[in-house]
């Protein structure tokens, strides 16, 4: 990642160009110099090669310690990205190891212009470039309000009269902020189109400042959510052409450090859309074939006219077809079918990172599929979708219920069984805190078990939008009225030091204060003046 100049290096450079000072149109250099500062990235494609860098130098960490994992939450706007962000930084001091996942789910359901969608790639392209564009102008805003008070409080520092080494360590702060522009992992669903259309949205989406691609093997024009049925993959020799596609992009726009996550969704995925032509024995083409389902033909089961057949152990066979046209695959054959996914993904596809989409959050399950593709690619790494498709409460419970009455702990009626698991009444029972110590784990095991790089929640802040709307109506429109919100959201922000509930200096209100200051001097029309009612929340943080 390019280091900044500090504070002292753009004084000096741009002090030679104005030794007195000032710039021709009398505008200070100390104020020239805080906006060079504040403009923390020139351009978006500057953001996809830094963080690039940044996600190599991840991936590096994690190969050395599996604890060093990442994690990022999906976030549908720049204001749900710039707020967690800050959240991240203000608990733990640096924002190292968190990314924002662009969710294709949720530009679908709540992104694009023609309504609420379900996850078929039916959005329009451009609702993906068009967020990426919006995150990193909200998270470089965010860069500029933290940068700005940090010279108002230089500049009241120097009038104040303070010493040298007070003066100091605030532009040593200017000089080490860590900005809040981070990683976007973009969702880029199945290419929407062939492999043409597939690196023309590509370079959007990189021009946007996405460092990271993540690409799904189903079929662009039958593309389901991966928690859904009706999935439809494609030859691998076709993923492959797009993976290309992908990695060509980064080239020609000098992101040499791009970042490609290959997703399969064939451990959910029973059909495929055409049977590949076999050009030599054991190439993608054969290695896909095989695993599709087919019946002997027979003098009593003969071809018919327009049907397909294929040579199978010396016998002439016709593929299982649905209805639909679609060939159908060989049941209980999605392992098999994940693990040479992955291994030509990162060998023949350039692939950096793999997905594969898991109906359950099995720690066991996944693990076991990582350490045959490993056995293949040693150093193979995954990005993991804790999905909130899956009821975690009830599957954790019954992970630990089957495992506790296959090792004699305890009897099949010590605990309900199915969806009777879910009840609050198990909360506080051994087997509820078992389950929820499991889940707080879950990440960290997954991670050091089964080669787990990212850990994602794709979601999240759909679903903590429509909680917070319902718990936020309820109240308000009900017997709590005005203390509904006080108690739930502004009190709240004001203990936990949520620096939005200044909602105006949230958005820049001190921003254009300094800028209009820069230019217009004592005439300059401040809104931060004694009769803003920010200045209630002066003591808030």
């Amino acid at each position: 990642m390019t280091q900044r100049p500090t504070y002292s290096q753009l004084m000096e450079e741009t002090l030679k160009r104005y030794p007195s000072g000032q710039t021709k149109a009398g505008i200070s250099v100390e104020d020239v110099v805080q906006l060079k500062i504040q403009n923390t990235y020139n351009t978006h494609l500057d953001i996809a090669k830094a963080m690039s860098g940044v996600m190599r130098e991840d991936m590096a960490a994690y190969e050395a310690d599996s604890s060093k994992f990442t994690q990022s939450l999906g976030c549908w706007s720049g204001f749900h990205a710039h707020q967690k962000i800050k959240a991240v930084k203000r608990m733990r001091g640096t924002a190292k190891g968190t990314y924002i996942y662009l969710s294709g789910w949720m530009v679908a359901g709540l992104r694009n212009s023609f309504g609420h969608l379900p996850d078929q790639s039916m959005h329009e392209k451009t609702a993906v470039t068009d967020l990426i564009k919006e995150i990193y102008t909200s998270l470089r805003q965010a860069d500029e309000v933290a940068l700005n008070d940090l010279f108002q409080e230089l500049n009241a520092a120097r009038e104040s009269g303070a010493d040298q080494a007070a003066i100091d360590e605030i532009i040593y702060r200017i000089d080490t902020f860590e900005s809040h522009v981070v990683p976007i992992i973009a969702d880029i669903d199945a290419g929407f189109g062939n492999e043409h259309a597939t690196y023309l949205l590509a370079k959007e989406l990189i021009l946007a400042g996405a460092c990271c691609l993540q690409i799904e093997n189903q079929v662009s024009d039958a593309k389901q959510c991966g928690h859904q049925d009706g999935k439809v993959t494609v030859p691998r020799e076709d993923f492959i052409t797009k993976l290309r596609a992908c990695r060509m992009a980064f080239e020609e726009l000098g992101v040499d450090d791009g970042v490609i996550v290959a997703r399969t969704d064939s451990l959910g995925a029973g059909l495929t859309q055409k049977i590949p032509v076999s050009l030599e024995p054991g190439d993608h083409a054969a290695e896909y074939i095989k695993w599709v389902e087919t019946e002997e033909v027979t003098d009593a089961n003969p071809l018919k006219e327009g049907e397909v057949a294929l040579i199978r152990d010396g016998k002439v066979t016709r593929p299982v077809r649905m209805p639909n046209g679609l060939y159908k695959f060989k049941d209980n054959t999605g392992r098999e079918r994940v693990i040479e996914d992955c291994i030509s993904s990162l060998r023949d596809g350039g692939a950096d990172l793999l997905w594969i989409e898991t109906a359950t959050p099995n720690v066991d399950e996944i693990a076991s599929m990582v350490n045959a593709i490993r056995e293949v690619v040693p150093n193979a790494k995954l990005t993991y979708n804790n999905s909130p498709s899956f009821n975690w409460t009830l599957n954790l419970r019954k992970q630990v219920r089957e495992q506790w009455i296959a090792e004699g702990k305890i009897a099949e009626g010590d605990y309900p069984e199915g969806n009777a698991l879910m009840s609050s009444k198990l909360d506080e029972t051994e087997l509820g805190l078992e389950a929820d110590a499991r889940l707080q784990s879950f990440q960290t095991d997954i991670s050091a078990r089964a080669g787990v790089f990212h850990n994602l929640i794709t979601l999240p802040t759909f679903h903590l939008t429509a909680k917070g709307m319902d718990e936020l109506s309820n109240g308000y429109f009900g017997d709590e009225k005005m203390l509904a919100y006080v108690k739930n959201v502004q009190r709240e922000e004001i203990r936990r030091g949520v620096s939005a509930v200044k909602h105006q200096h949230e958005v820049g209100s001190d921003l254009g204060d300094t800028f209009k200051e820069m230019v217009a001097g004592d005439r300059a029309l401040k809104a931060g003046g004694a009769h803003n009612t920010m200045n209630q929340f002066e003591a808030a943080e």
